[in-house]
């Protein structure tokens, strides 16, 4: 059985906000439907674009089998920082998981295709304006 780190943030990431007792639950269902071992999730402190426990994650990938993201999106907004975390992982041999997408990435292949992800969501952020709540 694996036994990988959850990652949660208490800061908004692509727009959107989670509450992080959310964050766990979604990483623990995940954790418990793909039968991995799950350690306390890290939780990033709350300023913005700080990565300081992220990178303490990753550091510790010698020692456990993968990181549960809740998103992708709580990757990095930085394409240099993203890339050295998926160096990281690719080098070590390990595994990124994000629950709410339910994607793994383990290979060049599948990091490949979270850039295409991110890609699609910067196309779409600079042309939808949201309508206002009120009527």
């Amino acid at each position: 059985m694996k036994t990988c780190r959850g990652y949660i943030t208490s800061t908004p990431f692509a727009g959107e906000r989670v509450p992080q007792h959310i964050q766990n639950i979604v990483i623990r269902d995940y954790s418990k439907k793909n039968k991995i071992n799950l350690l306390m999730s890290n939780t990033e402190y709350c300023m913005k674009d700080c990565q300081l426990i992220l990178n303490q994650t990753i550091k510790e990938l010698e020692l456990i089998d993968g990181i549960i993201f809740y998103s992708l999106f709580q990757l990095p907004v930085k394409d240099t920082e993203r890339s050295y975390i998926y160096e990281s992982v690719i080098s070590n041999k390990k595994m990124l998981y994000f629950a709410v997408e339910n994607i793994t990435a383990t290979s060049k292949n599948d990091f490949s295709l979270i850039e295409d992800i991110w890609n699609i969501k910067r196309a779409l952020s600079s042309c939808f304006i949201p309508e206002p709540l009120n009527n």
